[in-house]
């Protein structure tokens, strides 16, 4: 969610309600300014005010990557948002050309790409499994089409498309 906090819209990254034994309830939160990219914890005590910023979603495909910038366009308007690596974050090790995202808005200002749980990657490199080494489910690592190296099974060959969970980079199965 959007706040507005000192007269600064900011979006809370994470919340945790506390109850201390002998003090009253309060709120400890981390949240990001959306003009400077600053993020700050903060303490909200239990009577204090705090007025929402509404939030837009929209569903939109990864274009390219125009030098550092990632572009975004929407699928149905072809409209395009320019967004900083900062924002994109871990999500580039996944983001692949039409790759669908969540753009979250806060007053037509993006602040939040949100993957889908899983996504599906072409082996750009897979070393040779070496045979009768397949006691255990023993694994090992193949280089992904957007650079990231996952641990995966010995019989996936360079070439094949690989299902991986994008939360935890893992791989899921084949494709």
């Amino acid at each position: 969610m959007a706040i507005s906090y000192k007269g600064e819209v900011t979006v809370v990254l994470d919340s945790q309600h506390r109850t201390p034994g002998n003090l009253r309830a309060f709120v400890q939160a981390t949240i990001r300014s959306i003009r400077t990219g600053k993020s700050s914890d903060v303490r909200f005590s239990s009577t204090e005010k705090i007025e929402v910023v509404p939030l837009t979603t929209k569903k939109m495909e990864f274009s390219y990557k125009d030098g550092e910038d990632y572009v975004f366009s929407d699928p149905e308007t072809y409209e395009t948002v320019t967004l900083p690596p900062e924002l994109v974050g871990e999500g580039k090790n996944y983001l692949v050309e039409n790759a669908p995202v969540t753009v979250t808005f806060v007053e037509d200002k993006a602040v939040q790409i949100e993957l889908p749980p899983s996504v599906v990657l072409r082996v750009a490199d897979a070393p040779e499994g070496i045979r009768g080494d397949s006691a255990n489910n023993v694994q090992k690592q193949v280089i992904l089409e957007t650079g990231i190296a996952i641990q995966a099974p010995l019989f996936i060959k360079t070439g094949e498309r690989l299902k991986i969970d994008t939360r935890t980079g893992k791989y899921m199965e084949r494709a």
